[in-house]
């Protein structure tokens, strides 16, 4: 019996997309775009190190991809357009290529595996901080201007991040059929796409009525500008709203110290979600955790309370 050894960096890029596709039968996880995107990481950093150590290094055994070379990469990454995120990003992906899952695949065929050793994490981004009230009423009237434009499609999309905190990604696959009707009331149903294969909870959350005639009367207006071919999407052809929305807020320059601009509508929502209604709803419209909405969404450390006794509520 021959000696298991580790996989070259080919041979694992061969071998992935075919377990991963059959691991996908079974546990319907992980998910085309998970796998999609771990092979474009590992070949980008692949090639990058490559030009950089000026050797080829695709042939050898993948424990190749030490520490040390990763931080090669990180290093020399803007030289090949690589913005800090987006290589941290990328080194993050390595882990999925050689998750738990994938072990048992790759013994079966005479391969043993490890996890790669990870360059130390940079500092944890800093908690979400509450705007400042002047800032909180600027974007509220950059917002109801919206409503006047003639592209409906500004004031909706800004409409369901600030109303229902929803993501871009989850914005741009949105359906008029993910609107039900309960309880003599309409509500927003869908499952946000980031954590559809982690927790996989379903989002429910009330839509007011004002805004849900003034939804009903964009869609019109929006078919009337666009036509109604659009397979049911809320929001037609998204990724041009989009580029002009954060266009607009990074022009009033509302927040410093962020690049994702319209994403701070989200933030926005479930900080005041938070404020009135407590973690617990404020965890239903993000769909995360608790955790995770006062690490990043929500400012605990502003307390809304006034004039509290605690001996009147006993």
């Amino acid at each position: 019996m021959k000696t298991p050894r580790f996989p070259t960096i080919d041979e694992l890029l061969s071998i992935y997309p075919r377990i991963a596709a059959l691991e996908r039968m079974k546990s319907n996880t992980p998910c085309v775009s998970t796998v999609r995107n771990n092979i474009t990481a590992m070949t980008r950093i692949v090639t990058c190190l490559e030009a950089i150590l000026e050797i080829r290094i695709r042939n050898e055994p993948i424990t190749c991809l030490t520490a040390h070379r990763l931080n090669l990469f990180l290093t020399h990454a803007a030289q090949f357009g690589l913005g800090g995120e987006s290589a941290w990003s990328y080194v993050q992906h390595l882990r999925g290529l050689v998750a738990r899952w994938t072990r048992g695949y790759f013994e079966e065929i005479g391969f043993k595996m490890q996890s790669f050793s990870l360059p130390s994490r940079p500092r944890r981004k800093a908690r979400y901080s509450r705007p400042e009230r002047s800032t909180l009423r600027s974007v509220r009237d950059w917002y109801e201007s919206l409503a006047i434009r003639s592209d409906k499609r500004e004031w909706l999309a800004a409409t369901l991040m600030l109303e229902f905190a929803m993501r871009n990604s989850d914005v741009r696959r949105l359906k008029w059929s993910d609107f039900r009707e309960r309880d003599g009331g309409m509500v927003l149903c869908y499952t946000p796409h980031k954590t559809a294969l982690s927790s996989g909870r379903i989002v429910a959350w009330p839509v007011h009525p004002r805004i849900w005639s003034q939804m009903c009367r964009a869609r019109e207006l929006i078919g009337d500008r666009l036509g109604t071919h659009f397979h049911g999407y809320v929001i037609p052809a998204a990724a041009e709203v989009f580029i002009r929305l954060n266009r607009d807020i990074r022009d009033n320059h509302f927040f410093s110290n962020t690049n994702k601009a319209l994403y701070e509508l989200r933030k926005i929502c479930i900080d005041h979600v938070y404020q009135s209604f407590g973690a617990e709803a404020a965890s239903a419209i993000s769909g995360d955790d608790i955790r995770t909405v006062t690490q990043y969404y929500a400012d605990p450390s502003a307390v809304t309370v006034r004039d509290l006794r605690i001996v009147d509520l006993l």
